[in-house]
């Protein structure tokens, strides 16, 4: 497999405009989401570690009862790829799919 190449500013800020409520912060692509409630929130992380999982690609996250943050980079590239923003419109669906 290829090694994946650091996106551009202008390249981020172009797919963030396809991204609904995901920000470019401290060379990561975040986004924070809310729930109903712990169980929903953490139901949705399950759901989305699955996927992770199978796109070998995992997200630098934190959950405190119904808020789920997730920040998006690709260490190996020391910065944001294409592979960032597969998996958040991967978990932009879930949640869509979801609520």
């Amino acid at each position: 497999m290829k090694e994946m190449e650091k996106f551009t500013d202008q390249q981020i800020a172009d797919y963030l405009g396809q991204l609904d409520g995901w920000e470019y912060v401290d060379g990561a692509i975040e986004t924070t989401f809310e729930f109903k409630n712990f169980k929903e929130a953490f139901s949705v992380m399950t759901r989305i570690a699955f996927e992770c999982e199978a796109q070998g690609h995992h997200p630098d996250w934190s959950n405190v009862y119904n808020s789920l943050n997730i920040r998006l980079n690709t260490h190996d590239a020391n910065g944001v790829t294409e592979k960032d923003f597969v998996l958040a419109r991967t978990i932009e669906d879930i949640i869509e799919s979801e609520f």
